[in-house]
């Protein structure tokens, strides 16, 4: 059995990174806004909570997912599963637009 976020053994600086490709209105960053297509998920465990960071694939900069970090007691693998299936499945529509993904949709 995986400890969870908070329990004893995970490595703090331990990241898991998972290509996808953002829905339409892609995902909600704190520093730039919506941003689509191709990209990574980048998550590491912070003290009871799950990191979340995105980027453009292949890319050096790195934005903050808004709503992150995430509390969680799941171990970090699961709650970046839980996070990558967040960012790819169909967002919510308003009107004839479907809303970019923020984590405080979970």
């Amino acid at each position: 059995m995986q400890s969870p976020v908070s329990g004893a053994g995970q490595n703090p600086s331990a990241e898991l990174i998972s290509p996808f490709t953002s829905t339409a209105s892609g995902v909600m960053t704190d520093e730039v806004g919506a941003i689509t297509g191709e990209l990574e998920l980048l998550t590491r465990p912070t003290d009871g909570a799950i990191e979340a960071r995105v980027r453009y694939g292949g890319a050096r900069d790195l934005y903050t997912i808004s709503g992150s970090p995430l509390c969680s007691t799941e171990t970090h693998q699961q709650a970046h599963e839980n996070i990558l299936r967040l960012l790819t499945a169909p967002g919510r529509v308003q009107g004839e637009n479907e809303l970019p993904v923020y984590l405080t949709n979970v």
